[in-house]
Parts: C-alpha cells; sequence; structure tokens
C-alpha cells in the first residue's frame, strides 16, 4: 500500500519509527507535513494539494495532528475522508478527543468509568462544583492541554478558585475532576489498535509529582491488564471513533477511571518499556483495513428523502419484549436494524432470529415515517419537588387569603 504520515516532525521518535515500520514491510510511504496541504473543492471533486502540486493517490493516511494545528489539521483529514481515502483515525475522531470536554461529555452517557467532572465559567459557580466532585483536593484540567501540560493539583477550595479564575481570566476554560487518591500517582495507558490492546504500561510519579506523564520525568513499567481494563481502553477507543488510541486510565477503587483518549499517542514510552513493535501492530492493521475507508454513515444513508438513521428503544411493557426482530415486523416496515445494544453490549447487523429484550435500544436505518410510529414519547425525568415549610403566620395568612 502506499501510506501518508501526516506529521510536522518527521525525525521525531513515533513519526520515525512508523515510517521503519512500513518500509520494513514492503509498503511505500511519505511524511507530509500537514500544514502545507491546500484543500480544493469544486462540484464532486474534492481535492487535495501538497506543496503547490495535485497530490498523487494515497491508500491510507495515519493522522498525527498536534493540539495546535487540531482545526486545520482534521479539516486535511476530512478531505482525506470525502476522497475515500482510509485514515485511521477520522476526523470526528481526533476533534472529540482533543477536546477534554467534549470527550468526558461522550463518555459519560456510556457504562465506563469516569472521575466525578464538572464545567463551570461563573465564579459563584466554583466552590459548589467543587463539593459536587467530593471536595479539595481537586484537579483542574485545561481543556485542551496536552503531555500534562496545564492539569494542576489543588489542595483546597481557596486555592481551586484562584487558579480558576486566574485561568479564565486568559480566556482559558477549565475543567474540575475528581482527584482519585487511590491511584496515587499512577496510571495505566492502553494502546489500542483496532479493537484490541497492543501494549500497555503503568506510568508513576516521581517525587512530589503527582502527574504520571512521561514527558513530566514519569517512570514507566510494564503491566499485564485484565479483562476489565482492556475492555474498557477498547470501548472507549470505539466511542470516540478512534482506530488507534492511547487510553488513560486511574486504577480506582471501584475498577478504571478513564482520564483521557489521545488520537496521537507517543510511542517511544511503551516501545521502551514493553519492547514490543507497536508501530508495526498499527502498519500491519492499517494493510489489513485500507479497503474500507472511513464513512459518514449518517451522510451517507440521508441522501434518499424520506430515509434515515434513529435509534429505537424498547422500554417495559412494549409489545415487542418477547419477539424475534422477524416477527417485529419491521422488515416489512422499511426498517432495518443496523446494530442492537444490550447494556454494555453491541451486537452489530443481528440476525432475525434475535428476542427483543427490555431496554434493547436498536440503531435503524429506513423509512421516517415507519419509524416515528416506533418511537415511544419522550418521558421527562422526574424531579422530586423541594418543599419549604412556612412559617406560622404565612400559614395562617396564605388559608385567609
Amino acid at each position: 500500500m502506499k501510506l501518508g504520515i501526516l506529521s510536522r516532525s518527521p525525525n521525531c521518535y513515533s513519526t520515525r519509527r512508523l515510517r521503519e515500520a512500513a518500509v520494513a514491510r514492503g509498503h511505500k510511504v511519505r511524511v507530509l507535513n500537514t500544514l502545507k496541504f491546500s484543500i480544493d473543492l469544486q462540484q464532486g471533486e474534492p481535492d487535495l494539494y501538497y506543496r503547490g502540486k495535485r497530490l498523487s493517490d494515497y491508500d491510507a493516511v495515519l493522522p498525527r495532528i498536534g493540539a495546535s494545528i487540531t482545526y486545520f489539521g482534521t479539516a486535511v483529514i476530512r478531505q482525506f475522508e470525502q476522497m475515500d481515502v482510509f485514515t485511521a483515525n477520522g476526523s470526528i475522531g481526533v476533534s472529540n478527543s482533543r477536546d477534554k470536554l467534549r470527550c468526558m461529555q461522550i463518555l459519560a452517557r456510556h457504562h465506563i468509568g469516569i472521575p466525578a467532572t464538572t464545567f463551570v465559567k461563573d465564579r459563584a459557580d466554583v466552590l459548589p462544583a467543587i463539593k459536587r466532585v467530593g471536595g479539595a483536593p481537586v484537579i483542574v484540567k485545561l481543556l485542551e492541554g496536552t503531555q500534562g501540560v496545564g492539569v494542576i493539583l489543588a489542595e483546597t477550595e481557596k486555592t481551586a478558585e484562584s487558579i480558576i479564575e486566574t485561568l479564565q481570566s486568559t480566556l482559558q476554560n477549565v475543567l474540575l475532576q475528581k482527584f482519585v487518591a487511590e491511584s496515587k500517582g499512577r496510571d495505566v495507558r492502553a494502546l489500542v489498535v483496532g479493537d484490541q490492546v497492543v501494549a500497555a504500561m503503568r506510568r508513576v510519579a516521581q517525587g512530589s509529582e503527582f502527574r504520571s506523564n512521561v514527558h513530566r520525568g514519569g517512570r514507566t513499567e510494564v503491566v499485564e491488564l485484565d479483562d476489565q481494563y482492556r475492555e474498557t481502553a477498547v470501548r472507549a477507543a470505539q466511542i470516540m471513533g478512534l482506530r488507534v488510541a492511547g487510553v488513560d486510565m486511574l486504577e480506582g477503587a471501584d475498577g478504571p477511571q478513564l482520564m483521557e483518549v489521545n488520537s496521537s499517542p507517543g510511542l517511544e514510552g511503551i516501545e521502551t518499556a514493553t519492547q514490543l513493535d507497536v508501530a508495526g501492530a498499527i502498519v500491519d492493521y492499517i494493510a489489513a483495513q485500507v479497503d474500507f475507508p472511513e464513512l459518514d454513515v449518517r451522510q451517507r444513508l440521508t441522501v434518499s428523502r424520506g430515509y434515515g438513521v434513529t435509534e429505537l428503544h424498547i422500554p417495559e411493557g412494549s409489545e415487542y419484549i418477547g419477539r424475534t426482530i422477524l416477527e417485529s415486523g419491521l422488515r416489512e416496515r422499511d426498517v432495518n436494524v443496523l446494530t442492537l445494544n444490550r447494556g454494555t453490549t453491541v451486537i452489530p447487523n443481528p440476525k432475525p432470529s434475535r428476542d427483543l429484550q427490555a431496554g434493547d435500544r436498536l440503531l435503524c436505518f429506513g423509512r421516517l415515517e415507519s419509524m416515528r410510529d416506533l418511537i415511544p414519547a419522550r418521558a421527562r425525568r422526574a424531579r422530586r419537588p423541594k418543599v419549604k415549610v412556612l412559617p406560622d403566620d404565612a400559614a395562617s395568612d396564605a388559608k385567609t387569603s
């Protein structure tokens, strides 16, 4: 295959190793400076120019997009996607993972352990927010920091308030996050490729430093992950839409607590610690998947008038419980079930003989009018009102009025 590596640093360890691994396997490979692209848009002909010349055909690209060029970098990736070139990490996945708030928002709706996190703008909301995440000490984190930069441990509520006020005065957006004390300055980095964890290491902070990043002087050691940690890492990468990802988890008392999903994970630390050919595993995966380019499924499926994609929920008491997909009559109504979500399990392309259960969520493509009739009315989440006790004189006045 002909592989392009999108990187502004051809001599950095990760880019160099990926190029070496591709060449060793007989692939043609070129490191392409992301900022040297021009994006051309014409009717029916999305195209790219590189250093002023029309880009030749590539089978696949592997993005290594730095945080400082996220906007332009994801635009270049998106153009490759529109040209039906396989991208190891898609533009949406890179964008979602780069913004720590967006990443946590996406993960929060899934059954994945994450530390209690809050995002505030008004100074009056800071102290209540700190209490909601468990009180001080608390982690203050910049939304787009990398390599441990912009991650601060505030020992007291007043310190946290001062830090947030200072950062917000410089127009920085920050998250407040629970400090997982039992992690003891340690975290786990799992390198996910496709649907597997190909390597894992534990990073341990040194001295008084609470951040375990290698760039902060953290020590690395090999770790054998159990099934729970492996499953969490793979699911997190898949939820974020990433095929190659570094997933960082804290070892919490209740299991893995996911901290971050990195779309351009560094390879030096994990290859040195594990002595595994991680770069080779990434190149092998890309070569095996090159015939399956990234597609915006909703964009492709909704171009037919009157058809679309939606998720149908099977609530308690539904007439469909106990029926098979075939018996449900969905196919006769021009509705196809693409995936079935049951708890934490995703069943792709479920068989017609699959029984439906309460709580199942069906991702469907079909005629919108048919599916609209199947969507139950949305029930608002009821909140129990708090009744304030009136003083005796106020109560008597209310009776006489």
